[in-house]
């Protein structure tokens, strides 16, 4: 797994700890709540990859934040797609100038 990828589920797992502990619940209550045993709650609060996308959607549902989730893969960040669009955007705009009578520059004007 790339390493970014794992500081950026260690940051998740991290604010979602805090989210917890700011709402006073206790591990095993929270855990009971998101339907997992509490070392899968404490393996996600440290950004586990292994721990299921649904425990962490979960987790952001009882945060009232689970409508980020579509966001995350939704086309207009697709910075890769974009970039491609781009790219195609540009080969296509690359033509030869028109002539001032209508015809191409290889051909004689009437």
């Amino acid at each position: 797994m790339p390493s970014a990828v794992l500081v950026h589920l260690r940051a998740l797992g991290e604010n979602l700890a805090i989210a917890r502990k700011r709402r006073r619940e206790p591990l095993k209550a929270w855990a009971q709540r998101i339907g997992v045993s509490q070392p899968t709650l404490m393996r996600m609060e440290k950004g586990d990859p292994s721990v299921s996308m649904g425990v962490y959607a979960t987790a952001l549902w009882m945060m009232g934040r689970s409508q980020v989730i579509a966001d995350l893969a939704a086309p207009e960040y697709d910075q890769g797609a974009l970039e491609d669009a781009v790219r195609v955007a540009k080969a296509r705009a690359v033509r030869r100038p028109a002539s001032l009578y209508g015809a191409t520059p290889t051909e004689d004007p009437p």
